[in-house]
């Protein structure tokens, strides 16, 4: 069904990040013709007229997180958490979190892969960075995939450089603490970038798809078991359709 769309919508965008969240869907970052954004869209999906009003969001509080785009979000508690990304930085910015990929030295600008948490309240308005309590930080990486179990999110993958990674790290959302990399038993997916993982019930993650390491796409799918820590692929997915 076509839905009329006003207010101040979106550029058109690549790589933009989005999550629904009490009935609104926001969409952050991305890439256009002017370069990489960390502007923060929001439009109301229970309208009652059929037309959806977007709105961007220029009053709130806080430091929002640098331009990127292929970032991921949690959902947890009304709150919008983003990790990582692809984008920029000026010098002064460059930290531990961010892996740098190549630099326009005339205005110090440095383009990379992020490892960064940052959090947006949407019933204050307001940016916010955690402190991170403990625990080794997944490395710098976009393109990767996210999903929300209880208080703990996850993710899966991604690429830094020409790497694209296999491994699945999951922080705490209450006490801001990473678990490293999780240790797996038995198989489990190879390396992907541009993937999905959804959560299935309370204790296990649903992968599928993705760009593998050589740029083949995927039509594999996998079930993590937060339980035993394994990975079991399923065998019933249509291969010829790969995404």
């Amino acid at each position: 069904t076509m839905h009329l769309m006003e207010g101040e919508l979106p550029t058109s965008m690549s790589g933009s990040c989005g999550a629904s969240i009490n009935g609104k869907l926001y969409i952050f970052g991305g890439f256009d013709d002017k370069g990489y954004s960390n502007r923060l869209y929001y439009v109301n999906l229970r309208t009652k007229n059929g037309t959806y009003r977007w709105k961007k969001i220029t009053n709130f509080k806080g430091q929002p997180p640098t331009p990127r785009d292929k970032l991921s979000c949690w959902v947890y508690k009304d709150r919008l958490i983003y990790f990582g990304g692809y984008g920029c930085r000026k010098h002064n910015e460059l930290s531990d979190c961010f892996d740098v990929h190549d630099a326009f030295w005339e205005g110090q600008i440095f383009w990379g892969w992020h490892n960064d948490v940052h959090v947006f309240d949407t019933t204050t308005q307001t940016w916010s960075q955690p402190a991170i309590r403990g625990g080794d930080p997944p490395q710098p990486r976009a393109a990767h995939t996210c999903a929300v179990l209880g208080n703990k999110g996850y993710i899966f993958g991604g690429r830094v450089l020409q790497t694209r990674m296999n491994d699945l790290h999951c922080l705490n959302l209450d006490t801001w603490t990473w678990s490293g990399r999780i240790n797996i038993s038995g198989e489990k997916p190879k390396d992907r970038s541009w993937h999905t993982l959804t959560p299935i019930g309370d204790d296990r993650l649903f992968l599928f798809g993705g760009l593998s390491s050589d740029n083949v796409p995927l039509s594999d799918g996998w079930i993590h078991s937060i339980t035993t820590n394994g990975w079991k692929q399923l065998t019933h997915l249509p291969k010829s359709r790969p995404r």
